[in-house]
């Protein structure tokens, strides 16, 4: 018999005329016979409407019935009747709870508690409702609130590890980390087995950058629960974040052996053999887990980033697979038909960048010197910044920008409606399929004009975005033209503007003079490095038996990468003691300084260097270049015609080669380019910011008034 039986027996029935039909409805229900019970407290209310008991117990006997929507609707009436009756707000809130409706029921048991402050089990569920409202808030998004609820729970049930575990999420959400991971560590003191806080303790340190501590307890997870899929898989995230590659596919490939179905487990795993340069066995995990879940148009992104590096892919296909992303999570999505923007042809306009890279990034290195240029009379500056982890280039980005805004957290509706809310005139991506893109507030189309710029070597697919900023080199008319979904705007003088290294040491004396030898080298992301361009290396390196070869990326912290490429070269008859790997150095100044070693830089293909390209002529270091087919293929060209070093760029492979050769043939030639390149960089096109805003403001206007004119006409 539970309590709320006991008390029906243990009250008696106050006198009134429904005394005879009350008693026998409680021994319906003393009986079991709740139907019986049900008809008889209904018959005891329809005489007397303001019989609490009966209506009390009316209530229990439909919540034993599992009847729960009519207990709470017979709560609700009673209290109507006596909003002062502690037992019904408390039953009210088991009720509630029962429905999946924690808010409603941490209400009802407030009340019982204010009620009746001694109310025995008030109180321990209403920390246990609260703990469910900030699960539930969590899974809507509505952190803060989450994270509130979480600490009110822990006010009440200060020993419950699940709740500091859930803190721990809520409170990593919000950006604060330390706090998270204090939560998650008193979760294990509570419950030193609870696998979920040792494996989630490790993701927070590992967004902390301490990747020893972060795997130490990854590998507790793992020894708690060898049979989990997700701990292999945080793991995997572990190492790969802290660039052991080789063993973060291990991770990967064991949380998919025990769950095939891991969708991002086989997701991440693409993203690692994408960074091996691993390009066929990328594509595959990146295949299997759209398979998975066809709606990850994230992943969908990353397959289409990966082929970007594939020699073999032409540019048609590379087209028709933008498209496909389009068709599949682009079109689907309701698109603005309308707008309330000011149709003034030649008036201030409202820009928005979209970019989740306001931070140091390759990015950033481009748009700081155009948001520093911009005539605030011609451009009203608004940012959209998704920076997961803001620094001090997010802040300076930040001062320069007239509006900013952090939508980390922000769904692409919330994004799309904010955006239409500042009336944007026009909005530019700087993502394309980069990680974190918003192409999904892009193909509702929140902004009159769209147009996409610098974040990426190829189109979006996207019909909802107008245009792409590109320029003549990068993008000749014609067949440039027959593979992008945008409209194409070449930039007069160079789609690119570089504000320079400020931080950058002064170029050393050319290395060649004190090693006897030339020393080619690219700094390059790995996965640029095609099988093409690994044939043409060890051709150059075979005309230069005395010649080395210095390559630096991330991805050579992992031996497995490092052997991947010794073996690349070795097949084409280069021995590894020519070639030196190096993985990621711990600053900007160290990275650049990097170039006092390099005489000559070599840029890959089909997909060139961009911020590398720039970065080595600044060092005072040449850059050969092969112009392809394809927009990624160009930029090097570009930036080279930019900088008028023209002779640097090679229209063949032999050329290419040819082109290395003689430079290296000429040491006084890169002892006087050491010496006078950087300040060459200076003075050209390429660092002219004021010219450059000037260029891009002429063309915001010419889309804006385009866009009028069709409106008008």
């Amino acid at each position: 018999m539970n309590r709320q039986q006991r008390r029906a027996t243990e009250k008696s029935p106050p006198p009134s005329a429904a005394a005879g039909p009350f008693v026998a409805a409680l021994q319906h229900h003393q009986a079991g016979r709740l139907a019986q019970a049900e008809a008889a407290y209904r018959s005891v209310l329809a005489a007397d409407p303001g019989h609490a008991d009966a209506a009390f117990n009316l209530a229990v006997a439909l919540r034993q019935q599992d009847r729960i929507d009519d207990a709470i609707a017979a709560y609700a009436r009673l209290l109507a009747i006596r909003p002062d009756y502690p037992e019904a707000q408390y039953n009210l809130g088991n009720a509630l709870m029962a429905r999946g409706r924690p808010d409603d029921a941490v209400a009802a048991y407030t009340e019982a508690l204010r009620l009746k402050p001694d109310h025995a089990r008030a109180r321990p569920n209403l920390g246990i409702a609260c703990a469910s409202l900030g699960a539930t808030l969590l899974e809507r998004g509505a952190v803060d609130e989450a994270a509130a609820a979480f600490s009110q729970a822990l006010g009440i049930n200060p020993g419950h590890a699940e709740t500091h575990y859930n803190l721990g999420n809520a409170r990593r959400l919000q950006g604060r980390h330390d706090d998270a991971a204090a939560a998650y560590r008193e979760a294990i003191r509570i419950n030193l087995r609870l696998a979920e806080a040792h494996s989630n303790l490790g993701n927070v340190l590992a967004d902390l950058g301490r990747f020893d501590e972060a795997l130490a307890a990854h590998r507790e997870a793992v020894a708690i629960r060898p049979e989990s899929a997700d701990v292999f898989y945080n793991l995997g995230n572990a190492l790969k974040a802290s660039g052991q590659l080789d063993d973060a596919a291990d991770a990967y490939s064991e949380a998919v052996r025990l769950d095939a179905g891991h969708a991002t487990a086989h997701g991440n795993l693409g993203i690692v053999r994408m960074g091996q340069g691993r390009l066929d066995d990328a594509a595959a995990a990146y295949a299997r887990a759209i398979a998975l879940r066809p709606d990850d148009s994230d992943t969908f992104s990353n397959l289409l980033f990966c082929l970007n590096y594939d020699d073999r892919q032409a540019p048609e296909q590379l087209f028709a697979a933008h498209g496909d992303w389009d068709r599949r999570y682009g079109r689907p999505l309701p698109a603005a038909a309308s707008y309330a923007n000011d149709r003034t042809p030649a008036r201030r306009l409202k820009v928005g960048y979209v970019s989740p890279d306001f931070r140091a990034h390759s990015v950033a290195y481009f748009v700081t010197p155009l948001f520093e240029a911009h005539d605030r009379q011609a451009v009203e500056l608004f940012c959209y910044a998704g920076v997961i982890r803001p620094d001090a280039v997010t802040a300076r980005l930040q001062d320069l920008s007239d509006h900013w805004l952090s939508t980390v957290g922000m769904t692409d509706d919330g994004l799309a409606a904010r955006i239409r809310a500042d009336g944007i005139d026009i909005l530019v991506d700087l993502a394309g399929h980069t990680a974190h893109n918003r192409l999904r507030v892009f193909a509702q189309k929140p902004a009159p004009v769209q147009a996409t710029w610098l974040g990426y070597s190829n189109t979006t697919g996207l019909r909802a975005i107008d245009y792409r900023i590109v320029d003549d080199v990068t993008d000749p008319a014609g067949a440039a033209d027959a593979v992008a979904s945008e409209t194409l705007l070449r930039l007069p003088g160079g789609f690119l503007c570089y504000g320079g290294a400020k931080d950058a040491p002064e170029p050393a004396p050319l290395p060649r003079l004190a090693n006897g030898a030339i020393t080619f080298g690219s700094f390059n992301n790995p996965a640029k490095v095609s099988a093409a361009t690994f044939d043409v290396w060890a051709r150059l390196l075979t005309r230069m038996p005395t010649a080395r070869l210095l390559l630096k990326g991330k991805s050579f912290a992992d031996p497995g990468t490092c052997d991947a490429f010794l073996t690349q070269l070795g097949n084409r008859g280069i021995a590894p003691d020519r070639i030196e790997l190096m993985a990621w150095l711990p600053s900007n100044a160290a990275h650049l300084s990097l170039y006092d070693r390099i005489d000559i830089a070599l840029d890959p293909f089909p997909y060139n260097g961009t911020t590398t390209t720039c970065e080595a002529l600044w060092m005072g270091v040449p850059v050969v270049t092969l112009k392809g087919d394809r927009h990624a293929a160009r930029v090097g060209a570009s930036l080279l015609t930019q900088a008028g070093l023209d002779e640097w760029i090679a229209g063949s492979v032999d050329d290419y080669v040819e082109t290395a050769l003689r430079l290296a043939a000429d040491p006084q030639r890169l002892h006087e380019l050491r010496r006078g390149l950087r300040a060459r960089l200076v003075a050209s096109p390429l660092c002219d910011a004021r010219g450059f805003a000037r260029r891009m403001e002429a063309a915001y206007a010419g889309m804006w008034q385009r866009w009028c004119s069709e409106r008008t006409a």
